[in-house]
């Protein structure tokens, strides 16, 4: 059945790339036509017997349906695919979740063109007021699952956990999408919200393919990099590196038995030598002059290491060559990715010379440069900013435009803004941009008021932030009562900036999340297309969907890499460019932003 599965699937031509080639499409056939030949919605879900069940479906409702064991599905999945691409079409296969369906599909060597998963559409939708009421109330579709704590910035992390009892259910799966087609049109704009609910399945259908083929890795490359940075591995304690480290910070303290890896501990032994701190974080450390201080920042910048990707990591998620981190499409509220596992949004650069190709494959790597102030200018429609961006550095450009002095004072400026500073060099900055770029400046001041005032804003495809939390509505209740304190009032003025500093920057990471998503589906359509390599060059690691195909490996908010056979790798490198250019098209139109990419093809994906 597996290679039946395989063949099936890696035989048949997807269909050609068109402006949207995962956007929602209807179908024109006669309804008499036979219920599978010209599907474009097929909805997957299980029977009360436990048995799987594929229904077809049309605007008026099911058009057939078929059972199907768990051993039958590959093969069938990979004959609709065919017979669809045979067409010109693409089939949407709907289902409760792509994590639980694809993987299983992937594993016998079957891709899908599209999907509509159904969770993290729910996701979207009942934050998209004022549709969401009737979605609301289906509370065994609120988890999206748990992001890790690590990966993601604690003003953005959103804990959504929820029971997946029942959603499987073919019964279920069929009421859910009825709420959320019922939800579509009353959103504010459903033509870019049917937009994001594509954009946002496709993401999910990349984080399942990155998973199952996983990121190449070299373990002795990292063991060799252990090695180096933190000292030679020692049973019962810390690497050599390490040791001499601690002990320089003992000597120096004159405390022999200063623990250094307890934070409280490790405060107590400063307290005791004079150095009279608040934390052990290393930005109140780095300000201390003490002789302590330089190996102690040492030693926990290579604790950290050791922590996150030493020995312990490699053995627990390196195997057989490959790196298989879980990601988890929209684990952050803005949208953005987030990982359960792996740590893979959080690779340092000291270990990332061990991301390596296989032998006669190469790594393909794209940078974007400044991604979040280009979508700022291409959603604000400011000329005048992506006139600075134009071809260039955006930071350059501003300099250029004489709103500020430095590439270094653009920057600060710049983020500045999108993350409402407004102390030190930041808030001297900042006004200099609004004079200079008002639509741009404007859009994300107007932001911020909205959330200091309690309200929603969203992203340019319409995911919305979540209302204000019960701290926001409680300091502004107290603080409009009679009588109320200058503490009261100063305390609401605080929260009401910090929910304004979200709101601010939601919108941009929230619709620079969005691009990324529209370039990571155009772009996995585009290596679909370059042909299978011959069966002596294949990579079997990457499993029997992936061995012999470019194929998309690690993705990180502005990063993108691809395992490529090394005779693709420009035509992957050409394909990373233009699924680029096609993203700003798909979201900004004709508006006149570019997003340049630094491309890179190598061995490895270490960076200088």
């Amino acid at each position: 059945m597996r290679e039946r599965a395989s063949a099936a699937i890696s035989t048949a031509a997807w269909p050609p790339l068109h402006p949207r080639p995962w956007a929602v499409t209807s179908s024109s056939e006669p309804a008499d036509a036979s219920p599978w030949a010209h599907a474009d919605r097929i909805a997957l879900g299980r029977t009360a017997g436990g048995g799987i069940v594929a229904i077809v479906l049309a605007r008026e409702g099911e058009r057939g349906r078929r059972p199907l064991t768990a051993a039958e599905l590959p093969a069938w999945v990979a004959a609709r695919e065919a017979e669809a691409a045979n067409a010109g079409r693409a089939i949407r296969w709907v289902w409760s979740s792509t994590a639980e369906w694809y993987p299983k599909l992937l594993a016998a060597g079957v891709r899908v063109v599209r999907c509509h998963d159904l969770r993290l559409s729910h996701a979207i939708l009942r934050e998209a007021a004022p549709s969401a009421s009737a979605l609301r109330a289906a509370t065994e579709w609120d988890g999206i699952g748990t992001a890790e704590g690590p990966d993601d910035d604690a003003l953005f992390a959103l804990d959504r956990t929820g029971s997946e009892r029942g959603r499987d259910d073919i019964a279920e799966v069929l009421a859910e999408l009825d709420r959320q087609d019922a939800a579509v049109p009353l959103a504010p704009d459903p033509g870019r919200m049917r937009l994001l609910l594509a954009a946002e399945s496709a993401g999910a259908l990349v984080a399942a393919e990155m998973r199952v083929a996983g990121v190449p890795w070299d373990a002795e490359h990292h063991r060799r990099i252990l090695t180096e940075v933190l000292g030679a591995r020692r049973a019962g304690g810390v690497p050599d590196h390490m040791a001499r480290l601690a002990a320089e910070v003992r000597e120096a303290l004159d405390d022999p038995a200063a623990s250094l890896d307890s934070p409280p501990r490790l405060l107590r032994a400063l307290h005791s030598a004079g150095i009279l701190v608040d934390s052990t974080s290393k930005w109140e450390l780095r300000e201390i002059a003490h002789p302590a201080i330089p190996p102690l920042l040492e030693y926990k910048r290579l604790a950290r290491l050791l922590t996150a990707n030493g020995w312990a990591w490699l053995d627990e998620w390196v195997n057989d060559g490959r790196f298989r981190p879980v990601f988890v499409p929209g684990g952050v509220v803005t949208g953005r990715w987030a990982s359960s596992g792996g740590g893979a949004l959080q690779l340092p650069r000291q270990i990332r010379g061990a991301l390596r190709a296989d032998p006669g494959w190469r790594i393909v790597g794209a940078d974007v440069a400044q991604l979040e102030p280009r979508v700022l200018a291409a959603m604000s429609r400011d000329d005048r900013m992506a006139d600075a961006a134009r071809g260039r550095d955006l930071y350059e450009g501003i300099v250029a435009d004489g709103a500020v002095s430095t590439r270094a004072e653009a920057k600060i400026a710049v983020l500045g803004a999108m993350y409402g500073a407004t102390t030190g060099d930041s808030g001297r900055l900042v006004p200099r941009l609004r004079r200079a770029y008002p639509r741009a400046m404007g859009m994300v001041d107007a932001a911020a008021r909205t959330g200091e005032d309690g309200g929603v804003v969203a992203t340019w495809l319409g995911r919305t932030s979540p209302g204000p939390d019960e701290a926001w509505r409680s300091a502004q209740e107290r603080a409009s009562r009679p009588g109320a304190s200058a503490a009261d009032e100063n305390r609401a003025r605080r929260i009401a900036r910090d929910r304004g500093r979200f709101t601010r920057n939601f919108i941009v990471q929230g619709t620079a999340a969005e691009w990324a998503l529209a370039w990571l589906a155009d772009l996995r359509l585009r290596l679909a297309q370059l042909p299978p390599v011959a069966p002596a060059a294949a990579a079997p690691a990457s499993g029997p969907a992936f061995a012999r195909r470019a194929h998309l490996a690690f993705f990180l908010h502005d990063e993108v890499l691809i395992h490529a056979p090394a005779e693709q790798a420009e035509a992957a490198a050409e394909a990373l460019s233009e699924s680029a250019a096609a993203a700003g098209r798909l979201l900004f139109g004709s508006f006149p932003i570019d997003f340049p990419l630094d491309l890179r093809i190598s061995d490895s994906a270490a960076k200088e």
